[in-house]
């Protein structure tokens, strides 16, 4: 059986969603792109992936400032604003009738090539906007029982090359993480740094606790994880000490508790790396408190979403 932390609850519905392509709605079965499209010919774009909680985008300027940041680093000029782009993942949510558990996915390439080519001077459309909208639920039972790493021998790349803060469609080494993960038994992968400390998941964050202080690796190498920042957030609305630094797998491995981050399973506990068991050697668990400072945060943003876009 399929798990990990985008393991999704089923859902029905999605078999007959409308999906966003450049201004035009499509059934699912009927959503395409060119194979002139930058993000198919070279991975040349970038995305956002967001919950639709009650109504509310949660941490919608969060997503936003992320997006314009990837785009204004790879030199790619987005024609809307802010506020346009809202507008239409509104209307796309409003034309699937979705309000509440939705996992939206907001994709912008370069656009169309005259020709298969790395050059931006032979893109011959404005960027691509699409749009996928999902009934997606977490995993209960996911949550319940966490998950597995398999530390891979693919190492997350240097910022000089590929920053690692970026969120581009190039994943392909993420993928490369994924799979030797996958082929030796564990859920997901844990990636390391080119010095050799614990960096990040293939596409989650990764943090650990011990002795009730909570660790997660340094921005350096790591993805600019939205979820990420909000737990570090939470440990100091808490007063939980928090340091974002190196550590390598000996303090993985001896932790008293690991779990990873992303905005759609939040926050996961990890039972096993590398077939070690991690286990709560005494006191009681902060994964649940930083859950409920989590869960409380939410509920904030939403009240501010609603009160500013409705």
């Amino acid at each position: 059986m399929y798990s990990g932390t985008h393991h999704a609850e089923e859902d029905t519905r999605n078999k007959d969603i409308f999906i966003y392509v450049n201004g035009d709605y499509y059934k699912r079965h009927e959503a395409k792109i060119s194979v002139f499209d930058s993000g198919y010919l070279v991975g040349d774009g970038v995305w956002e992936a967001l919950r639709l909680h009650r109504g509310a985008l949660v941490f919608w300027q969060d997503h936003v400032d992320r997006l314009w940041a990837g785009a204004a680093s790879i030199g790619l000029s987005l024609p809307w604003t802010p506020g346009d782009l809202l507008a239409i993942c509104q209307e796309c949510l409003e034309k699937n009738n979705m309000h509440d558990h939705v996992h939206l996915r907001i994709m912008v390439t370069r656009g169309i090539k005259k020709t298969p080519s790395q050059d931006p001077r032979l893109t011959i459309s404005g960027p691509n906007l699409v749009i996928i909208p999902e009934h997606k639920k977490a995993s209960a039972e996911t949550k319940r029982k966490g998950i597995t790493l398999f530390t891979s021998t693919i190492r997350r790349g240097r910022p000089d090359y590929l920053d690692p803060r970026l969120n581009c469609h190039s994943k392909l080494h993420e993928v490369q993480a994924l799979v030797q993960a996958l082929e030796a038994g564990a859920d997901e992968a844990l990636m390391l740094d080119a010095n050799g400390f614990v960096a990040t998941c293939n596409s989650t964050n990764f943090f650990i606790v011990k002795n009730r202080q909570v660790m997660t690796p340094t921005g350096k190498y790591c993805m600019n994880g939205i979820t990420r920042q909000k737990v570090i957030d939470v440990c100091r609305q808490l007063k939980i000490d928090c340091k974002e630094t190196d550590f390598s797998l000996f303090d993985a491995y001896s932790a008293d508790e690991a779990f990873v981050t992303g905005s759609f399973g939040g926050l996961t506990p990890v039972r096993k790396i590398d077939g070690r068991e991690i286990t709560l050697k005494t006191g009681s668990p902060i994964l649940s408190e930083l859950n409920n400072g989590y869960r409380d945060l939410i509920e904030e943003d939403i009240q501010i979403f609603l009160r500013v876009h409705a």
